[in-house]
């Protein structure tokens, strides 16, 4: 039907205008307000509708057909055009997303463990092959397992307010996984050969140091345990951890409340290889580790029975392990999860 057929003159223009603009309409934006401008609530055909009310009666009925099918031929214009507009669009996005099967076809890069897991699980497979198993336990712990049972009474240091993260009465983050040494040794017969990887939590924050870091705390109890027992499994691991067989190693004697005789463990700067450089403060040594012979208070804490068995216990830091033998300068790298430095350990 064409806008000839309409016998008002206003009409027929208003419908002869409609067309013309949808048919130039360039996309579906402009074709919806051409559709507001003439058929919406206060559109122009609506308008037109509103003025048959002011016509005498004889004239309302033929005057409000004309509308009616002006408002339908406008309609379906719109919608023509919709059509063919949406038709283009979609041969234009077919054409813009394209596949190139000529291409070589794209590869997802492997992804790598992050250098802590790989030290964790370097260390566990070195303890492994001397006859270690990996022990764990809870992260939240109690006072008791974390401080009394390691002999470290109220009035220690440790146990205040800023070093330690308190979520409830008596109950902490640990600060480190001696716990799971205690706890295994209430559910376990000696002997034991054990390991106790995991992460520990300090209120401590600096360049060198984060409020979460992980540890591998090490325990045997067995019979005629002693410290060359210890000394010969730590300077065997450390010097499989490093790949230097002739790596040097010495104990100096030092104090910790769970062990005596205690003692820190250096070794021989793996930079400098002992002329002396930054990292070892121009000494040639590194500290490494804190070790010692299971004190006979913890023993009695974990119902072992001390005249019969006898024990060790070490403990090191794995971020520190981690920075030594990959050579990172900067602790907070292993926290940012930059994918340049994540993606040199594959």
């Amino acid at each position: 039907m064409t806008s000839e057929q309409f016998t008002d003159s206003t009409v027929t223009a208003m419908v002869e205008a409609a067309i013309a603009a949808v048919k130039a309409s360039a996309d579906t934006t402009v074709l919806e307000r051409l559709r507001v401008q003439y058929l919406g609530k206060n559109g122009l055909v609506t308008a037109q509708l509103k003025r048959i009310g002011q016509l005498p009666g004889a004239e309302r009925r033929a005057f409000g057909q004309v509308v009616n099918r002006a408002k339908e031929v406008i309609q379906a214009g719109i919608e023509r055009r919709l059509e063919w507009l949406t038709a283009q669009q979609l041969d234009q996005q077919l054409l813009e997303d394209s596949v190139d099967i000529s291409l070589p076809g794209r590869t997802m890069p492997p992804g790598t463990l992050h250098p802590i897991t790989r030290t964790l699980r370097r260390i566990e497979t070195i303890f492994s092959r001397l006859g270690f198993q990996v022990a764990d336990g809870p992260e939240i712990e109690d006072e008791y397992h974390n401080f009394e049972a390691l002999n470290i009474p109220r009035h220690h240091p440790a146990r205040a307010m800023h070093d330690t993260f308190y979520v409830a009465k008596n109950v902490l983050l640990r600060t480190h996984t001696s716990p799971v040494q205690i706890r295994y040794m209430h559910s376990h017969e000696p002997p034991l050969y054990i390991i106790a990887p995991g992460k520990v939590y300090r209120c401590d924050s600096d360049v060198t140091h984060t409020p979460m870091f992980h540890q591998i705390e090490g325990l045997v109890v067995d019979r005629d345990i002693s410290f060359a027992d210890l000394k010969g499994v730590l300077v065997y691991f450390l010097r499989e951890f490093f790949e230097q067989n002739d790596l040097k190693v010495k104990f100096r004697p030092s104090y910790f409340p769970f062990t005596e005789p205690s003692a820190e463990v250096d070794m021989g700067c793996v930079f400098c290889y002992g002329e002396g450089c930054r990292v070892c403060g121009h000494t040639g040594w590194i500290e490494i580790l804190g070790c010692g012979m299971v004190h006979p208070e913890v023993f009695r804490h974990a119902h072992v029975d001390h005249g019969k068995y006898t024990g060790y216990a070490f403990g090191m830091g794995v971020e520190r392990l981690t920075m030594l033998r990959y050579g990172v300068g900067d602790l907070r790298l292993f926290f940012e999860n930059d994918l340049d430095f994540l993606s040199q350990f594959k």
